[in-house]
């Protein structure tokens, strides 16, 4: 079996973290989230693997993925530019498919728990498609699915009045008679080829269509809230690394890491790779750290702060994201006195 991992979209609710970046290499717990997709897969025993980059910074992920031998797998690259849909996405790689069955996972959707039920389940079947569902509080935003006498008959894109509360959850497994179907497509109000019409396709022809319902947790990571929803989950699952007088609970620390005895670490937490925290940081529950960054004085609770950042204040930070090589620093002793600011695009502060 081959696997396929979407890697593309524009991430306009994620600016501006997404200026200069795919929304896919966002870290979470010090991780790239598309990774996280990534070991899915080979967890599972499939190492072809194919990503579909979309047209913001795809060098960034090549270099981060390379040929995939440092993540035991042989990756292939396939630009899909503006975003099309996610059936425009898949129909790209008809020619890495060729005849083998596969698996389609969008790179910012995470799990608990691993795919190769649902392969095994998939190889063993005769089915022409299979997908994985979850119950979900909010199925408007998403792809539902709608079952009579236990039997799956309908998918709705984000319908008005959802038939059900389960969903898809972005986990698609195949057979190449989907590219047949996905060439009669014509875009969606949207302008994007919908991959639940080609599946409805196959529900009218009376396919043989099947289904499963992932028992944990599960993410779309579409949102700065789901991100950092998300870190919490997978911190969550964290173990004891290391236990000193100022280091509490579930922590994985880095090498290198220079910790202050005035300072205090309580997990869950992570500290990347050459990391300083002194002069009384506390950082609380709930926050990663990445490589390269220094906290001094500072507060910082339910955070994701990316790597080669400074952060030299008083103040409490709380439910943040910030991006790679960012500064924030004291302003008490700058004259004249106030807040001086540099954002980007679609920025978002609380002072």
């Amino acid at each position: 079996m081959k696997g396929i991992i979407l890697h593309g979209g524009a991430g306009t609710r994620l600016r501006p973290l997404t200026h200069t970046g795919p929304k896919q290499l966002i870290p979470i717990a010090n991780k790239p989230m598309s990774q996280y997709v990534l070991e899915y897969l080979t967890d599972a025993g499939i190492n072809d693997i194919c990503m579909i980059l979309g047209d913001i910074s795809p060098e960034k992920v090549k270099d981060y993925y390379g040929n995939g031998t440092e993540f035991n797998c042989n990756i292939q690259y396939i630009d899909q530019g503006a975003p099309l849909g996610i059936a425009n996405a898949i129909s790209l790689t008809s020619n890495f498919v060729r005849n083998d069955k596969f698996v389609v996972i969008l790179g910012d959707n995470l799990i608990e728990g691993k795919i190769k039920t649902f392969m095994d389940k998939f190889e063993k079947s005769n089915y022409d498609a299979f997908i994985v569902l979850t119950k979900s509080m909010h199925p408007k935003d998403f792809g539902v699915a709608e079952f009579r006498d236990n039997k799956l008959v309908n998918l709705i894109e984000k319908p008005e009045n959802p038939p059900s509360n389960y969903v898809l959850t972005g986990i698609y497994f195949f057979t190449p008679l989907i590219f047949d179907y996905i060439k009669k497509l014509k875009p969606s109000w949207r302008n994007e080829y919908e991959i639940t019409e080609a599946i409805q396709m196959l529900l009218k022809d009376n396919r043989n269509i099947g289904y499963d319902i992932i028992d944990g947790w599960w993410k779309d990571t579409g949102t700065v809230d789901d991100i950092l929803a998300a870190n919490m989950l997978i911190l969550d699952r964290g173990r004891n690394i290391e236990e000193r007088a100022n280091v509490k609970g579930k922590v994985a620390i880095g090498k290198n890491v220079v910790l202050s005895d005035d300072s205090l670490i309580r997990g869950p937490a992570i500290i990347g790779d050459n990391t300083v925290i002194q002069d009384k940081t506390f950082i609380g529950p709930y926050t990663s750290i990445g490589d390269n960054c220094t906290i001094k004085k500072a507060s910082i609770e339910n955070s994701i702060i990316m790597d080669n950042s400074n952060i030299d204040t008083e103040n409490t930070i709380v439910d943040s994201i910030i991006g790679e090589n960012s500064v924030i620093m004291n302003a008490n002793l700058l004259k004249p006195a106030g807040k001086r600011l540099l954002l980007g695009e679609n920025s978002r502060i609380y002072i």
